[in-house]
């Protein structure tokens, strides 16, 4: 007479890592299919190099940070191991104050702070045309928050694209198909240093 034990499903099979990707158009992936967003672009490139994570895809066209703390509770729901936090450039396009950016981007910071959600915060960068006392004001906004709350920063999200049309849309503004691999692709080892700094889960 032979014994077989088996483990729980749970222990033989531990959960993906679950990351929420917020933002605005960049990252919902305007006029692109749903397999070409910066999401689930990303996912691939991390499962290719064995990272078991799943990315939901949290970007609302046309979001501002205003709008995106009026949704953070309810977009990010319980059980994510992360976010990755892009938003900003439709402020920098209406002109909106710096300090109100600054602000609203920081309140949520502090609702992830408060519910334990680490957080990989994506640089915007404004444009030349706002003028150099708009610019830096702007442009200070994401490495003071990541050095103020001790977060991880990528720069600057559109980083390898900016001025290649090769890599726009039509409109000049949103990436395409190949603009959002090269996003992925360049964000990748800050996206993987994320995942490495991530707490321990109980369920691994």
């Amino acid at each position: 007479m032979s014994l077989i034990f088996t483990a729980p499903a749970a222990l033989a099979a531990p959960r993906p890592v679950r990351l929420v990707a917020f933002g605005d158009s960049l990252t919902a992936g305007y006029r692109l299919p749903a397999d070409a967003a910066f999401p689930a672009v990303l996912e691939r490139m991390l499962k290719a190099k064995g990272r078991d994570v799943q990315i939901a895809n949290a970007g609302v066209s046309g979001d501002t940070t205003t709008g995106g703390l009026d949704r953070i509770d309810w977009s990010v729901p319980d059980g994510t191991d992360g976010v990755i936090l892009e938003l900003g450039a439709n402020d920098m396009l209406r002109g909106t104050d710096p300090a109100v950016t600054r602000r609203t981007l920081a309140a949520i910071l502090d609702a992830l702070k408060a519910r334990h959600v680490p957080v990989l915060l994506a640089g915007m960068r404004a444009a030349p045309n706002l003028g150099p006392d708009y610019r830096a004001k702007f442009d200070a906004i994401f490495p003071d928050l990541a050095h103020q709350d001790g977060l991880i920063l990528y720069p600057f999200f559109l980083d390898g694209i900016v001025g290649d049309a090769g890599q726009h849309l039509d409109d000049g503004l949103h990436p395409n198909v190949k603009g959002v691999e090269t996003i992925a692709a360049r964000m990748l080892p800050t996206v993987e240093r994320f995942l490495d700094g991530l707490p321990p889960r109980a369920d691994r």
